[in-house]
Protein backbone atom coordinates (compact mmCIF):
# COMPACT_ATOMS: atom_id res chain seq x y z
CA UNK A 1 0.00 0.00 0.00
CA UNK A 2 1.12 3.50 -0.73
CA UNK A 3 1.54 5.46 2.50
CA UNK A 4 -0.79 8.39 2.97
CA UNK A 5 0.99 11.67 2.43
CA UNK A 6 -0.29 15.14 3.10
CA UNK A 7 0.19 17.83 0.46
CA UNK A 8 2.81 20.41 1.26
CA UNK A 9 1.90 23.99 0.50
CA UNK A 10 4.59 25.61 -1.57
CA UNK A 11 2.64 28.61 -2.85
CA UNK A 12 3.76 32.09 -1.95
CA UNK A 13 1.37 34.97 -1.54
CA UNK A 14 2.13 38.67 -1.21
CA UNK A 15 -0.82 40.88 -0.42
CA UNK A 16 -1.27 43.93 -2.62
CA UNK A 17 -2.73 47.14 -1.27
CA UNK A 18 -5.23 47.77 -4.08
CA UNK A 19 -6.26 44.43 -5.61
CA UNK A 20 -9.79 45.51 -6.62
CA UNK A 21 -9.45 47.43 -9.88
CA UNK A 22 -6.25 49.04 -8.64
CA UNK A 23 -8.37 51.34 -6.46
CA UNK A 24 -7.24 51.65 -2.84
CA UNK A 25 -10.56 53.03 -1.55
CA UNK A 26 -12.65 50.29 -3.16
CA UNK A 27 -10.22 47.63 -1.97
CA UNK A 28 -10.48 48.98 1.59
CA UNK A 29 -14.29 48.87 1.43
CA UNK A 30 -14.19 45.28 0.20
CA UNK A 31 -11.80 44.45 3.04
CA UNK A 32 -14.38 45.79 5.50
CA UNK A 33 -17.03 43.27 4.41
CA UNK A 34 -16.18 40.64 7.09
CA UNK A 35 -16.52 43.27 9.83
CA UNK A 36 -19.80 44.49 8.38
CA UNK A 37 -21.13 40.93 8.34
CA UNK A 38 -20.28 40.52 12.03
CA UNK A 39 -21.76 43.90 13.02
CA UNK A 40 -24.97 43.34 11.06
CA UNK A 41 -25.51 39.87 12.44
CA UNK A 42 -24.82 40.96 16.01
CA UNK A 43 -26.42 44.41 16.02
CA UNK A 44 -29.27 44.11 13.51
CA UNK A 45 -30.16 40.45 13.10
CA UNK A 46 -29.10 39.74 16.71
CA UNK A 47 -27.77 36.27 16.10
CA UNK A 48 -25.65 34.43 18.62
CA UNK A 49 -22.02 35.50 18.84
CA UNK A 50 -20.56 32.26 17.50
CA UNK A 51 -22.87 32.41 14.46
CA UNK A 52 -21.74 35.96 13.67
CA UNK A 53 -18.10 34.96 14.20
CA UNK A 54 -18.34 31.99 11.84
CA UNK A 55 -20.12 34.09 9.23
CA UNK A 56 -17.44 36.76 9.52
CA UNK A 57 -14.75 34.11 9.14
CA UNK A 58 -16.43 32.76 6.02
CA UNK A 59 -16.73 36.25 4.57
CA UNK A 60 -13.05 36.92 5.31
CA UNK A 61 -11.99 33.74 3.49
CA UNK A 62 -14.13 34.63 0.48
CA UNK A 63 -12.77 38.18 0.36
CA UNK A 64 -9.20 36.88 0.62
CA UNK A 65 -9.66 34.32 -2.17
CA UNK A 66 -11.91 36.28 -4.56
CA UNK A 67 -10.89 39.90 -4.06
CA UNK A 68 -7.27 39.56 -2.96
CA UNK A 69 -6.46 36.49 -5.10
CA UNK A 70 -5.09 34.55 -2.13
CA UNK A 71 -4.70 30.81 -2.83
CA UNK A 72 -7.61 28.93 -1.26
CA UNK A 73 -5.34 26.51 0.60
CA UNK A 74 -3.41 29.36 2.17
CA UNK A 75 -6.62 31.15 3.09
CA UNK A 76 -7.94 28.06 4.87
CA UNK A 77 -4.59 27.54 6.57
CA UNK A 78 -4.60 31.15 7.78
CA UNK A 79 -8.16 30.69 9.08
CA UNK A 80 -7.28 27.56 11.05
CA UNK A 81 -4.10 29.12 12.41
CA UNK A 82 -6.10 32.16 13.52
CA UNK A 83 -8.62 29.89 15.21
CA UNK A 84 -5.93 28.07 17.15
CA UNK A 85 -4.29 31.35 18.13
CA UNK A 86 -7.68 32.70 19.20
CA UNK A 87 -8.14 29.71 21.51
CA UNK A 88 -4.59 29.68 22.85
CA UNK A 89 -3.58 32.00 24.36
CA UNK A 90 -6.35 34.59 23.79
CA UNK A 91 -9.46 32.71 24.96
CA UNK A 92 -7.44 30.92 27.63
CA UNK A 93 -6.48 34.29 29.15
CA UNK A 94 -10.09 35.52 28.99
CA UNK A 95 -11.39 32.29 30.54
CA UNK A 96 -8.99 32.59 33.46
CA UNK A 97 -9.90 36.25 33.94
CA UNK A 98 -13.64 35.50 34.00
CA UNK A 99 -13.07 32.59 36.37
CA UNK A 100 -11.13 34.84 38.75
CA UNK A 101 -13.82 37.53 38.51
CA UNK A 102 -16.59 35.06 39.32
CA UNK A 103 -14.52 33.71 42.20
CA UNK A 104 -14.15 37.18 43.73
CA UNK A 105 -17.88 37.88 43.30
CA UNK A 106 -18.96 34.55 44.81
CA UNK A 107 -16.56 34.84 47.73
CA UNK A 108 -17.58 38.43 48.44
CA UNK A 109 -14.09 39.80 47.77
CA UNK A 110 -15.33 41.87 44.85
CA UNK A 111 -17.21 44.11 47.29
CA UNK A 112 -14.03 44.40 49.35
CA UNK A 113 -12.18 45.47 46.23
CA UNK A 114 -14.78 48.09 45.39
CA UNK A 115 -14.76 49.44 48.94
CA UNK A 116 -10.99 49.91 48.66
CA UNK A 117 -11.57 52.81 46.29
CA UNK A 118 -13.84 54.42 48.89
CA UNK A 119 -10.87 54.46 51.26
CA UNK A 120 -8.70 56.19 48.67
CA UNK A 121 -11.18 59.01 48.07
CA UNK A 122 -14.81 59.80 48.74
CA UNK A 123 -15.07 61.75 45.49
CA UNK A 124 -16.93 59.62 42.90
CA UNK A 125 -15.05 61.27 40.03
CA UNK A 126 -11.67 60.28 41.45
CA UNK A 127 -12.96 56.77 42.04
CA UNK A 128 -14.26 56.59 38.48
CA UNK A 129 -10.86 57.58 37.06
CA UNK A 130 -8.99 55.10 39.26
CA UNK A 131 -11.39 52.26 38.48
CA UNK A 132 -11.69 52.87 34.75
CA UNK A 133 -8.10 53.92 34.06
CA UNK A 134 -5.78 52.32 36.63
CA UNK A 135 -7.72 49.21 37.61
CA UNK A 136 -9.00 48.84 34.06
CA UNK A 137 -5.45 49.17 32.78
CA UNK A 138 -4.31 46.44 35.15
CA UNK A 139 -7.11 44.15 33.96
CA UNK A 140 -6.21 44.97 30.36
CA UNK A 141 -2.61 44.02 31.06
CA UNK A 142 -3.56 40.71 32.65
CA UNK A 143 -6.60 39.69 30.60
CA UNK A 144 -7.61 42.10 27.83
CA UNK A 145 -10.11 41.23 25.08
CA UNK A 146 -13.10 43.00 26.61
CA UNK A 147 -12.79 41.69 30.16
CA UNK A 148 -11.63 45.01 31.70
CA UNK A 149 -14.42 46.95 29.97
CA UNK A 150 -17.13 44.62 31.26
CA UNK A 151 -15.79 44.44 34.81
CA UNK A 152 -15.02 48.13 35.31
CA UNK A 153 -18.29 49.24 33.72
CA UNK A 154 -20.13 47.14 36.30
CA UNK A 155 -18.13 48.79 39.08
CA UNK A 156 -18.87 52.30 37.78
CA UNK A 157 -22.59 51.59 37.57
CA UNK A 158 -22.49 50.34 41.15
CA UNK A 159 -20.66 53.56 42.04
CA UNK A 160 -23.63 55.56 40.74
CA UNK A 161 -22.53 56.45 37.22
CA UNK A 162 -25.28 56.25 34.58
CA UNK A 163 -24.93 53.18 32.33
CA UNK A 164 -24.21 55.10 29.12
CA UNK A 165 -21.66 57.30 30.84
CA UNK A 166 -20.08 54.25 32.45
CA UNK A 167 -19.78 52.52 29.08
CA UNK A 168 -18.23 55.58 27.45
CA UNK A 169 -15.85 56.10 30.36
CA UNK A 170 -14.43 52.58 30.41
CA UNK A 171 -14.16 52.37 26.62
CA UNK A 172 -12.19 55.62 26.49
CA UNK A 173 -10.04 54.59 29.45
CA UNK A 174 -9.09 51.38 27.64
CA UNK A 175 -7.52 53.25 24.71
CA UNK A 176 -4.28 54.01 26.56
CA UNK A 177 -3.31 50.53 27.81
CA UNK A 178 -4.78 48.42 25.01
CA UNK A 179 -1.58 48.35 22.91
CA UNK A 180 0.10 46.30 25.66
CA UNK A 181 -3.00 44.31 26.61
CA UNK A 182 -3.06 40.65 27.64
CA UNK A 183 0.65 40.52 28.48
CA UNK A 184 1.49 42.50 25.31
CA UNK A 185 -0.23 40.09 22.89
CA UNK A 186 -0.59 42.83 20.19
CA UNK A 187 3.15 43.52 20.37
CA UNK A 188 4.26 39.89 20.33
CA UNK A 189 1.80 39.09 17.53
CA UNK A 190 3.16 41.95 15.42
CA UNK A 191 6.67 40.70 16.10
CA UNK A 192 5.73 37.20 14.93
CA UNK A 193 4.13 38.47 11.73
CA UNK A 194 6.82 40.99 10.78
CA UNK A 195 9.98 39.41 12.11
CA UNK A 196 10.82 42.61 13.96
CA UNK A 197 11.90 41.96 17.58
CA UNK A 198 9.08 42.52 20.06
CA UNK A 199 11.31 44.78 22.13
CA UNK A 200 11.77 47.18 19.22
CA UNK A 201 8.05 47.33 18.44
CA UNK A 202 7.17 47.73 22.10
CA UNK A 203 9.70 50.51 22.56
CA UNK A 204 8.29 52.43 19.59
CA UNK A 205 4.71 51.99 20.82
CA UNK A 206 5.91 52.99 24.28
CA UNK A 207 6.99 56.36 22.90
CA UNK A 208 3.57 57.08 21.41
CA UNK A 209 0.96 55.56 23.75
CA UNK A 210 2.10 57.61 26.80
CA UNK A 211 1.15 60.83 24.98
CA UNK A 212 -2.42 59.57 24.83
CA UNK A 213 -2.30 58.20 28.37
CA UNK A 214 -1.43 61.62 29.79
CA UNK A 215 -4.71 63.20 28.69
CA UNK A 216 -7.16 60.28 28.92
CA UNK A 217 -7.93 60.75 32.66
CA UNK A 218 -8.83 64.39 31.98
CA UNK A 219 -11.25 63.32 29.26
CA UNK A 220 -12.75 60.76 31.64
CA UNK A 221 -13.65 63.57 34.03
CA UNK A 222 -15.48 65.33 31.21
CA UNK A 223 -17.55 62.22 30.52
CA UNK A 224 -18.32 61.49 34.16
CA UNK A 225 -19.10 65.02 35.42
CA UNK A 226 -18.68 67.50 32.59
CA UNK A 227 -16.60 70.65 32.72
CA UNK A 228 -17.29 71.17 36.42
CA UNK A 229 -15.74 67.80 37.21
CA UNK A 230 -12.72 68.64 35.09
CA UNK A 231 -12.33 72.02 36.80
CA UNK A 232 -12.52 70.55 40.31
CA UNK A 233 -10.54 67.32 39.93
CA UNK A 234 -8.04 67.96 37.12
CA UNK A 235 -4.91 67.96 39.36
CA UNK A 236 -5.54 64.36 40.47
CA UNK A 237 -6.37 63.27 36.93
CA UNK A 238 -3.18 64.88 35.62
CA UNK A 239 -1.09 63.09 38.25
CA UNK A 240 -2.73 59.80 37.27
CA UNK A 241 -2.13 60.33 33.56
CA UNK A 242 1.45 61.59 33.87
CA UNK A 243 2.57 58.85 36.26
CA UNK A 244 0.93 56.17 34.11
CA UNK A 245 2.53 57.61 30.97
CA UNK A 246 6.03 57.87 32.44
CA UNK A 247 5.86 54.32 33.79
CA UNK A 248 4.53 53.05 30.47
CA UNK A 249 7.40 54.71 28.59
CA UNK A 250 10.11 53.56 30.99
CA UNK A 251 8.88 49.97 31.26
CA UNK A 252 8.38 49.41 27.53
CA UNK A 253 11.75 50.92 26.63
CA UNK A 254 14.00 49.73 29.44
CA UNK A 255 12.37 46.88 31.38
CA UNK A 256 9.86 44.52 29.75
CA UNK A 257 7.21 44.88 27.06
CA UNK A 258 5.03 42.25 28.74
CA UNK A 259 5.04 44.08 32.08
CA UNK A 260 4.37 47.55 30.64
CA UNK A 261 0.73 48.04 31.59
CA UNK A 262 1.06 46.16 34.88
CA UNK A 263 3.76 48.53 36.07
CA UNK A 264 2.05 51.60 34.60
CA UNK A 265 -1.31 50.84 36.24
CA UNK A 266 0.24 50.21 39.66
CA UNK A 267 2.45 53.31 39.45
CA UNK A 268 -0.51 55.46 38.35
CA UNK A 269 -2.63 54.19 41.22
CA UNK A 270 0.15 54.63 43.80
CA UNK A 271 1.00 58.14 42.61
CA UNK A 272 -2.64 59.22 42.79
CA UNK A 273 -3.09 57.76 46.28
CA UNK A 274 -0.02 59.63 47.52
CA UNK A 275 -1.16 62.86 45.85
CA UNK A 276 -4.59 62.61 47.49
CA UNK A 277 -2.92 62.59 50.88
CA UNK A 278 -1.83 66.20 50.35
CA UNK A 279 -4.66 67.41 48.10
CA UNK A 280 -8.43 66.97 48.37
CA UNK A 281 -10.86 67.75 45.53
CA UNK A 282 -13.83 70.00 46.18
CA UNK A 283 -17.48 69.34 45.40
CA UNK A 284 -17.61 65.61 46.15
CA UNK A 285 -21.09 65.73 47.71
CA UNK A 286 -22.47 67.79 44.84
CA UNK A 287 -20.91 65.40 42.35
CA UNK A 288 -22.73 62.50 44.02
CA UNK A 289 -26.02 64.37 43.58
CA UNK A 290 -25.34 65.17 39.93
CA UNK A 291 -24.47 61.55 39.16
CA UNK A 292 -27.64 60.43 40.93
CA UNK A 293 -29.77 62.82 38.89
CA UNK A 294 -28.06 61.62 35.72
CA UNK A 295 -29.01 58.04 36.57
CA UNK A 296 -32.63 59.08 37.09
CA UNK A 297 -32.52 60.96 33.80
CA UNK A 298 -31.31 57.86 31.96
Amino acid sequence: MTPLTLPILTEDFTQTLAPVGGNLAVSALVGLLPLLVVFLLLGVVRTKAYVAALAGLGAAVLVAVIAYAMPAQLALLAATQGGVFGAFPIMWIVLCALWLYQLTVTSGRFEDLRSTFDVVSEDPRVQAVLIAFCFGGLLEALAGFGAPVAITATMLIALGVAPLRAAGTVLLANTAPVAFGAIAIPITTAATLTGIPAGEIGAMVGRQAPILATFVPLLLLLIVDGRRGLREVWPAALVTGLSFALAQFATSNFLSVELTDIVAALVGLAATVLFLRVWTPTGAAEAHERLYRAVLGD
